[in-house]
Parts: structure tokens; C-alpha cells; sequence
């Protein structure tokens, strides 16, 4: 197991030095959430504290969502994917490596939006509880990125396709831009968005209007994390012969 790991480790470094500055990457991860949120929001009477916690939700998301879909693609498209499955470490420890090196990239920029929103509106701490749930976030997130990338295809942009058509309905039910509270009737089905859990924990700590007490989002986190994980390992097992 601890050789796996490592292993597993040698993956996500290889990711963070070759994928994160990808041109996919900065556009789908950085720059098209950076301009829905600020078109949504123009002329709308939202308070600065009120909108951190929607801007730090959708920017975790789609930092680490972007970035997992595509790694399988293009290592099938690269030709080295060949090379790695033939390595002696399993598709498991493959998955996590992707998912670990999504994770550090996507907590790496939100930590700095979060830092210069701080600076901006000047009443704004960070506290254990919003780390954790970040972390088990930036995992459930890319897990399901890892997921998506189970589609044996060689073109990065079928699988960021995919990802599009996915991301883009969870982030306007999950509390992103209107509270789970003020929902209405699309309330139950923002129970469905894993999304809804970090956005609500972000609410209650830095808004006090979390509409979930903190300890249930982390369960609910914690429970999308390990069924997308398991889901990401079986969809690839059944679809890795199929890009060799």
C-alpha cells in the first residue's frame, strides 16, 4: 500500500508539472467561472461578505473539475498512458494521483481568491472547519472530474465537453448565487449538487446563514467523495483496454 502511494504521488507531481497550464485548463478552470459570476452579479444590490462565499464555491468547483477530465485524454492522445498502466502500480493509485494533483492546484487558487477577497472586504477570517471542508471539497470535486474523464475518448475536448454540460446546471442549484433557503421549489433538487454542501458551509461560517448545520455538509461531502471515487475506479477499469 505505501509503495501505491508513493507511486500514486509520482503521478501528481507529473500532472502538476505538465497539465495545469494547459490552455483547457486556465479557460474552462479560471477565466469562464470568473466571468459568469461577475456578469451574473453586475447591478445586483449583494453585499461584498455575500458574495465570497459563491465566488470561493464556484472557483474550487471549477479549478478542480476542469482539470480531471481531460489528464486520461490526453495521455491516451500523448501515447503514455500505455506506458503508465504498464508501470507497477494500479489503476487506483493512477485515479488518486490525478485526483490528489487536481486537488493541491484547485485549493492552491482558491486560497489566493480567498486571500485577495480578505484583503478587499477586511472582515473575512478563515477558520479549521472551512480548510476541511475545502479539502473534502477539492477531492469530491475532482473525483467526479475523474469520473467524467472514464470516457475513452483522445480528444480533451469531448471529455471538457462532457464536463461543461455537467458543471454548468449544478452550479445555478447549489446555492452559488441564491441561498438554499430562498430556492423555493428547485430547493429539494439542490440537495442533489454536492456543490450545495461547501457553498452552505461557506454561508454558515463567514454569513452565519447556513442552512445545514456544518458536521451534515461534511458527512454529504465525504459520502459524493467515496461513491465518485469508487464510481471513477470502476468506469475505468471497464473502459482502460478500450484507449490502449
Amino acid at each position: 500500500m505505501f509503495k501505491q502511494l508513493k507511486r500514486s504521488w509520482v503521478i501528481s507531481k507529473k500532472n502538476l508539472s505538465v497539465y495545469f497550464l494547459r490552455p483547457p485548463v486556465i479557460i474552462f478552470g479560471i477565466v469562464v467561472p470568473g466571468f459568469l459570476f461577475v456578469s451574473f452579479l453586475l447591478k445586483r444590490q449583494i453585499s461584498p461578505e455575500s458574495l465570497i462565499p459563491g465566488l470561493l464555491g464556484m472557483s474550487l468547483f471549477f479549478t478542480v473539475s476542469s482539470i480531471t477530465p481531460g489528464i486520461m485524454p490526453w495521455e491516451t492522445k500523448m501515447r503514455t498512458l500505455e506506458r503508465i498502466v504498464s508501470a507497477p502500480i494500479k489503476l487506483w493509485a493512477i485515479i488518486l494521483g490525478d485526483v490528489v494533483s487536481s486537488l493541491i492546484y484547485g485549493t492552491l487558487i482558491t486560497t489566493v481568491i480567498f486571500i485577495i477577497s480578505s484583503f478587499l472586504v477586511g472582515n473575512v477570517s478563515i477558520n479549521m472547519p472551512i480548510l476541511i471542508a475545502t479539502a473534502v471539497g477539492a477531492f469530491c470535486f475532482s473525483s467526479l472530474g475523474e469520473l467524467i474523464s472514464s470516457v475513452p475518448t483522445d480528444n480533451p475536448s469531448n471529455a471538457m465537453m462532457i464536463a461543461t454540460l455537467i458543471k454548468f446546471p449544478l452550479i445555478f442549484i447549489s446555492g452559488i448565487f441564491i441561498p438554499i433557503g430562498e430556492m423555493g421549489n428547485f430547493k429539494t433538487l439542490s440537495f442533489l449538487s454536492p456543490l450545495t454542501y461547501y457553498t452552505d458551509t461557506l454561508r454558515g461560517f463567514l454569513e452565519n446563514e447556513g442552512y445545514f448545520p456544518y458536521q451534515t455538509n461534511l458527512l454529504v461531502l465525504l459520502i459524493f467523495s467515496i461513491i465518485f471515487f469508487l464510481l471513477a475506479n470502476i468506469a475505468h477499469r471497464n473502459t482502460i483496454s478500450k484507449r490502449l
